[in-house]
């Protein structure tokens, strides 16, 4: 079963408007890993903190 934390990014990539692929080109991932992790099947370290630092990242570039 996926980390809550995943949902949460889920739920942030939606209201911003993020696709996979741009958030996993954020942190240097396959889209396929970045569907992994957020599916609950990779869990590797470090990965909610890489993900809500690049999904904070991309909100501020929007906002800018």
């Amino acid at each position: 079963m996926p980390a809550q934390w995943t949902a949460e990014i889920i739920g942030e990539m939606h209201l911003l408007s993020v696709t996979g692929r741009e958030l996993a080109n954020r942190v240097g991932w396959n889209p396929g890993y970045l569907s992994m992790v957020l599916n609950g099947h990779k869990e590797p370290k470090g990965a909610e903190k890489k993900l809500r630092d690049a999904i904070a990242s991309i909100k501020a570039e929007r906002e800018e």
